[in-house]
């Protein structure tokens, strides 16, 4: 492992230098590796796995639109593609990457056909973590592991296929085997990670839970409406309000701030923003932090668990996300967006 510093912060993690993928194809060589779930992450990690070398089957509900987007990536129904339980039964390493939802729905049917030394693979650790809710609690005799990669599938796939890697966090729950970290650590590598850092279930759905509500989706979405309604109250035009509130965050700052840092990008603005950017970076700080804390309090009581889990179950559940899903796209501020996206140079 390679041990970094932090901020003073001293953390170990593991690099494609100290476990590179020629280690993980060797170790994972007479391995049948089931992905179950051809939803969000499934896709990427199964096609990441597979062009990597690894022997990897698909199980998922035949006859679903999953069913045939795995058709279409070149999935063949009875040879790497099946039914879920089909597909348990064949596998030395069930990675257990329906939604939550279907997590829940599917867990007896997994259980069932779960054997004794096989690995149960997590990419999230809502399910385990939150088990009186969920009704998920691994068998005694199986390894049960995470690796969560950090960005969605489709980002997954797309950094794998330029030749670059999201960076992952991995855990172990339970250990039955004595290689469980092993295995975890060469799935990890496997699916495209740029390099793996240690958590544990419980941290890693706290994060994972406040990061979407929070900096990640919620809040950033809420500042985009907040700014760009009181430009717009104020007399900006749809252009200027959407311009200087999301495009050039997203197609400017963003990326500078990715490759070197906040710091850098304050430093090569002009001293008018430098002044005004830091100055107001602590109100906006202070007057977050306690929407911080009461988001987070709310993740680890599973509160949130409890909201999603309720919402997930009720049948006009995907009605009711399509109308407010509906209403943001047709919302001034992302009509806007729409427009402006057109008028891209790589779009004209």
């Amino acid at each position: 492992m390679a041990q970094l510093n932090f901020g003073g912060t001293l953390e170990e993690v593991v690099t494609r230098d100290e476990y590179p993928l020629n280690k993980a194809q060797q170790y994972m060589a007479d391995k049948t590796i089931a992905v179950l779930g051809y939803g969000v992450q499934g896709p990427g990690q199964a096609l990441n796995l597979r062009d990597n070398g690894f022997n990897v089957i698909v199980g998922q509900r035949k006859g679903s639109d999953s069913w045939d987007k795995a058709l279409s990536d070149g999935w063949v129904e009875g040879e790497n593609l099946f039914e879920l339980a089909e597909a348990t039964q064949k596998a030395d390493i069930v990675m257990y990457l329906l939604s939550d939802a279907g997590q829940i729905a599917a867990w007896p049917t997994v259980k069932e056909n779960l054997q004794p030394g096989n690995t149960l693979y997590f990419s999230h650790g809502f399910g385990v973590t939150f088990n009186e809710q969920t009704g998920i609690v691994p068998p005694a005799n199986v390894d049960v592991v995470l690796v969560a990669p950090k960005g969605s599938g489709r980002s997954l796939r797309t950094l794998f296929q330029q030749g670059k890697g999201l960076n992952s966090s991995y855990a172990i729950f339970q250990d039955i085997t004595g290689h469980a970290k092993e295995t975890a650590t060469a799935l990890g590598i496997g699916v495209g990670s740029g390099y793996l850092f240690e958590t544990d279930f419980k941290k890693e759905v706290y994060s994972d839970l406040t990061g979407e509500r929070g900096i990640l989706m919620g809040a950033i979405a809420g500042l985009f409406e907040a700014q760009y309604n009181v430009l717009r109250k104020n007399g900006h035009s749809p252009s200027e309000a959407f311009n200087e509130t999301v495009e050039e965050l997203t197609q400017s700052l963003m990326p500078l701030v990715a490759d070197n840092g906040m710091d850098w990008m304050y430093a090569n603005t002009s001293t008018t923003a430098q002044r005004g950017a830091l100055d107001w970076r602590h109100k906006f700080r202070e007057a977050n932090t306690p929407l911080f804390e009461e988001l987070y309090s709310s993740v680890a009581s599973g509160e949130e668990a409890r909201v999603v889990i309720e919402a997930n179950q009720k049948p006009d559940y995907r009605e009711k996300l399509n109308q407010e899903l509906e209403a943001l796209r047709n919302s001034e501020l992302w009509q806007t967006g729409r427009q402006v996206r057109k008028l891209r140079p790589e779009n004209g």
